[in-house]
């Protein structure tokens, strides 16, 4: 039975390396599945998943306005698939969540996402929140804070080297620009 998966965590917590690995199982049983990540993110290149640990592998690309159903059900027209996987998802708007939703309702194929829950400001993505409200099954990918709690919240790192409290939602960067922590250590360090 097909489902719509999130699985969500911080910055580098191993996202994109678990939907990678979980992409490797299907190809490696003769099932092809489909790849996509967000356009605003190039930082591997551009229609590139990467992780930190060196794998990486090609993929499409959506964009804000882009209907996710039509892209998948034009992709299954050119060869079937076994699995849709979306990379970067906090990037994806409330009407695509629900188009993903659709792909699993109608199309039986299943459909997972990863990508981070919340932003810098504790506040949550719009994609992320859709995935939230309307994914089968949620998992957390996690990782530790330099205290050795479990990392949930994610901190903007300023050119002085603390903590932001304000600012654009979206930033696109790594571990130059973002250091996942623990709830204690974010209030901390923005002070609330």
């Amino acid at each position: 039975m097909a489902k719509l998966y999130f699985q969500y965590s911080t910055m580098n917590a191993g996202k994109s390396t678990v939907l990678l690995q979980a992409s490797h199982n299907y190809i490696e049983r003769g099932m092809q599945t489909y790849l996509i990540t967000a356009q605003l993110d190039n930082r591997a290149g551009d229609a590139r998943i990467a992780s930190r640990i060196g794998i990486g592998a090609d993929a499409d690309v959506f964009a804000p306005g882009d209907d996710m159903f039509a892209k998948i059900e034009a992709r299954l027209k050119d060869a079937p698939c076994a699995c849709v996987f979306i990379d970067e998802a906090q990037f994806l708007t409330k009407d695509q969540v629900w188009q993903l939703a659709q792909v699993v309702d109608d199309l039986k194929v299943p459909v997972m996402c990863y990508g981070l829950r919340v932003d810098f400001r504790g506040e949550l993505f719009p994609g992320s929140a859709a995935l939230l409200a309307l994914a089968d099954e949620m998992r957390e990918v996690r990782t530790i804070c330099h205290c050795g709690k479990k990392a949930s919240m994610v901190m903007r790192m300023g050119p002085d080297g603390k903590a932001l409290k304000d600012g654009a939602q979206v930033q696109i960067g790594g571990n130059e620009t973002y250091v996942s922590v623990c709830r204690r250590h974010w209030r901390e360090a923005v002070e609330r």
